[in-house]
């Protein structure tokens, strides 16, 4: 080679070399986002020492995901490695008393998935269950040699699980598959509830292998929205305190107790029965002295502030040790000492985590940057997974008395490297009765406030819940802006975490007072000068979806709407999967009142529909039955105007397959691509 020739080649590797290390940061897509690896609820080893938690990689190639356990020092002096490798799902850590080894759920067989023990010193995770159906929530027994679980049965079969299987598959071959029932509680979410079937808790002897039923001589029905955290077991082992309704089957009204079994004398004990509203959560204290528990105060009501009581065993006194809190707490934990309980709440758009002495006294802030969950304690350490707008979940550590957590783990660090999501800010404005009202705003790459940029809204479900600073994976703020929208996401009227009376002032009329702010945010960001109020959207998934059907007949300043999954028709949601409480938040019964009804019912201004709308909803969504989107399809196309009507079979309230998250987010975009013309 000759010496020009050589100059050139080095000439062009150096360039190319640059052009690496300079290459642009680019704008998030919808397959970066399900290329996120997720690392779910950290579990500290009771010696302190380790952390195990699993990570899942979704795949678009397969539609399916992969979990595996994966294992951290807790001192963070070794970067985290990889536990188990198996192809499906490896899920629910939990760490065996002495610290020596893992218990976790995987399906390894043809079967449902079953409980399997890894030691800590090398050699194969071996199985511990062998059951028909799949066991959850397993916690150890104190000398480890026993374990309690969840797993469901029928009142009749008890604990015998060779007649659980037989009763299994004369359901699966019954060819009419009917769904029969007398109760108001027939189906949930995305699945029936009417074979009869319900949860109870098991022992297992690890040795033996033996599986003897606790609860099944009692007449009990978990709650059937997370029964796994409706548990839990005394430091000593000898009784076991849980949220259950007694009495059944034809459920018509709902009213949970804390109940206490006694496992020398079978004795169960309720010890909530005067409170007449929901009571759940309980969670023994260090010492076994005492048990704290969410009691609800009102009846039926949606939005109600569970206050954390404590219950004195030896007194048989309550107490509710955070009096002046007004928000709900979760993530009940305790310090090394367990004199002070740790918890988490949302609070004016994060998710914190608190403190408060266990006999009462004033709260304080332990740590309250961004969102943070999944709290647990060990050893006078906490973890918990921290996540932002801004990036996806990554593994934190604080040890007590210390102010700043260590960061563990954080799979998608390389990922967000390259990735350019904006910026965010979060801002208040006046919003109805004048009230501070609290939004989030996502600026796209390459943001210039001296250009006209387009807005879109996205309006938050439930309505009892908020946008808090998190990385969304349905309703992703930094993916909405990327193509080159300014994203505003209020919290309006009704949100919470940001006082009691706030969260219930649309109760009977959840439309007019969000609809307020919602304009109020807007006419805020077109003040701004850098909004063009010409290329403006909408968009809401669920009690978000009601919103935008309420916007569909109140506004035409929106050039398109988006509704997922919406509520559309109020007198509809009478068929959804709960009803309990509909009657307080509507302000009427469809029995009692039916004009109340239609007069906060989006249905009701169908004259006044003129904005195109895209509609998507999942077939197996029984929270806002699919109709609903069926419904408002038809009537904007009888009408003539534009609509896009996306139906997914395999879906329920949320989109949860990596084929169709991304086929919804190429509809979200193409819509309101063709509408708004994304950019400056």
């Amino acid at each position: 080679m000759n010496v020009k020739r050589l100059f050139l080649c080095l000439l062009a590797a150096a360039c190319f070399s640059l052009t690496l290390a300079e290459e642009p940061k680019r704008p998030m897509t919808s397959e970066d986002l399900w290329a996120m690896e997720r690392i779910g609820a950290p579990k500290l080893s009771p010696d302190g020492r380790w952390v195990v938690y699993t990570q899942t990689v979704f795949s678009t190639d397969t539609n399916n995901r992969d979990s595996d356990l994966w294992l951290v020092p807790s001192d963070g002096t070794a970067p985290p490695r990889r536990l188990t490798w198996r192809k499906g799902g490896d899920s629910s850590p939990v760490w065996r008393p002495d610290s020596g080894a893992v218990l976790f759920k995987s399906k390894r067989g043809d079967g449902p998935s079953q409980y399997h023990l890894l030691p800590m010193n090398g050699g194969e995770a071996r199985p511990l269950t062998n059951l028909p159906v799949s066991p959850s929530a397993a916690q150890w027994f104190p000398d480890g040699k026993r374990l309690l679980f969840m797993a469901k049965t029928w009142p009749d079969l008890k604990d015998d699980f060779e007649a659980v299987a037989k009763r299994l598959k004369e359901q699966k071959n019954d060819p009419t598959k009917a769904k029969i029932s007398n109760s108001r509680l027939y189906r949930y979410w995305d699945h029936y509830l009417t074979d009869g079937s319900r949860n109870h808790l098991f022992v297992l002897d690890v040795a033996t292998g033996e599986v003897r039923g606790l609860t099944t001589d009692h007449d009990l029905m978990f709650p059937f929205f997370s029964p796994g955290d409706s548990f839990d077991l005394s430091p000593d082992g000898t009784k076991i305190a849980m949220t259950a309704m007694k009495g059944g089957p034809d459920f018509q009204e709902i009213n949970a107790d804390v109940f206490v079994l006694d496992l020398n004398t079978n004795k169960l004990t309720a010890i909530t029965a005067d409170n007449p509203a929901f009571d759940a959560g309980p969670v023994f204290t260090p010492d076994g002295k005492s048990l704290l528990y969410q009691r609800n105060q009102q009846v039926n009501i949606a939005p109600d502030r569970a206050q954390l009581v404590r219950y004195d065993f030896a007194t048989g006194k309550y107490e509710a040790i955070l009096r002046d809190w007004e928000e709900s707490v979760g993530g009940v934990t305790f310090t090394q000492d367990g004199k002070t309980v740790i918890f988490s709440a949302g609070l004016n758009g994060h998710t914190q985590l608190f403190s408060a002495p266990l006999k009462g006294g004033k709260v304080k802030t332990v740590f309250g940057e961004h969102t943070n969950l999944n709290l647990h304690a060990a050893a006078g350490k906490l973890v918990f997974t921290q996540e932002s707008i801004g990036f996806p979940a990554r593994l934190q550590v604080l040890q007590e008395g210390e102010k700043t957590p260590k960061l563990l783990a954080d799979p998608n660090a390389e990922r967000m490297a390259g990735l350019d999501l904006g910026h965010f800010e979060s801002w208040t404005f006046s919003g109805a009765d004048n009230a501070e009202v609290q939004m989030f705003v996502a600026f796209p790459p390459g943001f210039d406030a001296e250009k006209k940029w387009p807005l879109v809204h996205m309006i938050h479900g439930g309505p009892h819940g908020a946008f808090m600073d998190r990385f969304h994976y349905r309703w992703n703020q930094a993916l909405f802006a990327a193509p080159g929208y300014v994203v505003a996401a209020v919290n309006f009227h009704g949100s919470t975490g940001f006082g009691k009376d706030f969260t219930a002032s649309i109760l009977g009329n959840h439309a007019e007072k969000p609809f307020e702010d919602i304009m109020k945010a807007t006419d805020v960001l077109i003040g701004k000068g850098y909004i063009d109020a010409q290329r403006m959207a909408a968009t809401g998934g669920s009690y978000g979806g009601y919103m935008v059907s309420w916007i569909l007949g109140h506004t035409d300043r929106f050039a398109c709407l988006i509704n997922h999954a919406g509520v559309y028709d109020l007198m509809g949601q009478f068929a959804s999967d709960y009803t309990w409480g509909r009657a307080n938040n509507y302000g009427a019964a469809p029995h009692t009142d039916p004009n109340r009804i239609d007069l906060y019912s989006p249905s009701r201004y169908a004259a006044n529909f003129n904005t195109p709308t895209l509609i998507l909803h999942g077939k197996k969504d029984y929270r806002v039955p699919y109709t609903q989107g069926l419904n408002l399809h038809g009537v904007l196309t009888a009408k003539g105007v534009p609509s896009r009507l996306v139906v997914f079979p395999e879906e329920n309230h949320w989109i949860l397959k990596p084929k169709a998250g991304v086929l919804w987010w190429k509809e979200v975009h193409d819509w309101l691509g063709h509408y708004l013309k994304p950019g400056s």
